[in-house]
């Protein structure tokens, strides 16, 4: 399949779409999923969250247009990540600096890693 700036800017619509119930899905849960999930009980707690960061920063990487607003959107999301771990601790959930600290190892390279992909794309096809 050839990559065209129609497609392109479909694709980064439909991210930036997508964003947000994957948003979604990563706050319920932080805060209200059981600690111990039967579907991931053998996976580690801290890859599970630097996964879920890698791949919402990665998300809002892609979908916004200019570095700068990528940068804030990463920044905001290790924000809110610090944001529900506090709020884990009026839910009845263990607050832990290690988890945010999961939080931000996977979200740092998730930003990074996408405007690696992403700038090269930019150039060749502009406005999308």
């Amino acid at each position: 399949m050839k990559l065209n700036r129609p497609l392109l800017h479909r694709v980064r619509i439909a991210d930036a779409i997508l964003f947000w119930p994957a948003l979604g899905l990563v706050i319920w849960g932080e805060i209200f999923a059981p600690p111990e999930n039967v579907l991931l009980a053998k996976v580690n707690d801290k890859i599970l969250h630097s996964f879920a960061y890698f791949v919402l920063a990665a998300m809002a990487s892609v979908a916004l247009k200019s570095r700068r607003s990528a940068l804030l959107a990463v920044v905001a999301i290790i924000v809110l990540g610090g944001l529900l771990e506090i709020i884990q601790g009026y839910v009845g959930r263990d607050m832990s600096l290690y988890d945010e600290l999961a939080n931000m190892a996977g979200a740092i390279p998730g930003g990074i890693i996408a405007r690696l992909f992403i700038e090269p794309l930019r150039r060749s096809y502009p406005g999308i």
